[in-house]
């Protein structure tokens, strides 16, 4: 796939697998196709497989115990998970998180604002609407997220309360997109190293150079181990390795049960963190918990994961994070003044059309406040483990035509 993306066209010195690629486009283009696609889905049947049984430990101290022996913790944020996305703004409330941790670096900012973020993030004098064009002109999921509109005033809130020296700095670590630059082709903007490319040069020069510790927020898929070039965390152990411990979350995984006390992780400590090797839970692969579906700017589905991801998933992450019955989970809500902002929502819908991916959002504005409003109907996260590709294909197929009819 040749196509720039959002993110630029990658750099010849690391180019990201096309298959991986692929599968990466699920978080950036399936997030607005879902809504409005009815999904199959079927009950979960797994036989459990050899291993031990997980010992889940209380989360929060699990995790600042970990950055006593590893420089960086890494875990997925902000991809619409309302828990995850609290129970990180309570990990870094916990006055013991400052005392360990340097910097926490997101997915979700822009590297061209890093001078405006750390303006901002010290206690400087920024305007609102100046910084938050760290995440609103980073990945389309960042902009309608309200998690980055709480993250970054609070660390701000928590460096005004914390002496110069141990003071907090959050790294922007996305592609350096310039969209004011960017006119009505993706084609005439520079070319940009791949995504995972830029996350780990950040890594590399802001952290791990330096020996600081870091608290990494970044869809799951970017911090894998040992899959080569295909993920942020693994390129850059190639230099720096056995200082990360990657977290994932439970995905797809112990849904549609028919009880809340039926499941295997229904007696661990809400919230609780489990290591993954040598367990039963580590030996299943990362479709029994991400489900391999990707749809790519031109409608094709794909529902397969390259051959480096299909492994078990202890050799990819080091530990799961559980937040309570899988079936409970709550979907993020868009805040109000986000969904309100007409000129950021066309924009928003000029940079899906960039991307190859017109209609993505709804059409019409009147469309999508509509579907915002009727998404409180079910705050539930509903996650099937399949979806109708045929179905997937041809509503991905009416939003595009929708989008080129305007």
């Amino acid at each position: 796939m040749k196509k720039p993306t959002a993110c630029g066209t990658p750099s010849k010195a690391r180019t990201e697998k096309p298959g991986l690629r692929r599968m990466r486009l699920y978080y950036a283009l399936l997030l607005f196709v879902t809504a409005f696609t009815p999904v199959i889905s079927r009950a979960q049947s797994q036989q459990r497989p050899a291993g031990s049984e997980p010992s889940p430990e209380l989360a929060v101290p699990a995790i600042l115990a970990t950055f006593d022996s590893y420089e960086v913790v890494a875990m997925p944020e902000a991809h619409g998970l309302k828990d995850l996305d609290d129970f990180i703004l309570s990990l870094i409330r916990n006055p013991a998180f400052s005392a360990k941790v340097n910097d926490i670096a997101v997915e979700c900012g822009n590297p061209l604002y890093q001078p405006i973020l750390d303006r901002y993030i010290a206690g400087e004098d920024v305007p609102f609407t100046e910084v938050r064009k760290v995440w609103r002109n980073a990945q389309l999921m960042c902009g309608m997220s309200g998690f980055f509109e709480q993250f970054f005033p609070l660390v701000r809130t928590i460096n005004q309360k914390l002496p110069a020296g141990k003071r907090l700095r959050v790294l922007a670590a996305d592609s350096p997109v310039d969209w004011d630059q960017i006119g009505r082709s993706l084609q005439n903007a520079p070319k940009l190293p791949s995504r995972d490319v830029s996350i780990a040069s950040v890594m590399e020069k802001e952290v791990l150079s330096k020996h600081r510790k870091a608290l990494m927020l970044f869809g799951t898929l970017h911090l894998l181990h040992s899959v080569g070039d295909s993920s942020a965390v693994s390129i850059y152990e190639k230099d720096y390795p056995n200082r990360t411990f990657v977290i994932s979350e439970l995905g797809v995984f112990d849904t549609e049960l028919p009880t809340l006390s039926s499941g295997p992780l229904t007696s661990w400590p809400i919230p609780s963190l489990a290591r993954a090797k040598g367990t039963w839970l580590g030996s299943l692969d990362l479709n029994d918990f991400v489900p391999a579906f990707a749809i790519t700017s031109d409608c094709n589905v794909y529902t397969q994961y390259p051959k480096e991801l299909q492994r078990p998933i202890a050799d990819l992450v080091d530990a799961f994070l559980y937040l309570g019955p899988q079936d409970l989970r709550l979907n993020e809500q868009m805040p109000a003044d986000i969904a309100l902002d007409v000129d950021y929502m066309t924009e928003l819908q000029r940079r899906a059309s960039l991307a190859g991916f017109p209609g993505a959002i709804a059409g019409s504005l009147k469309e999508f406040e509509e579907q915002i409003v009727n998404s409180a109907e079910n705050p539930l996260i509903v996650q099937p483990k399949t979806r109708d590709p045929n179905l997937l294909r041809q509503k991905c197929l009416d939003l595009k035509g929708r989008g080129n009819a305007q």
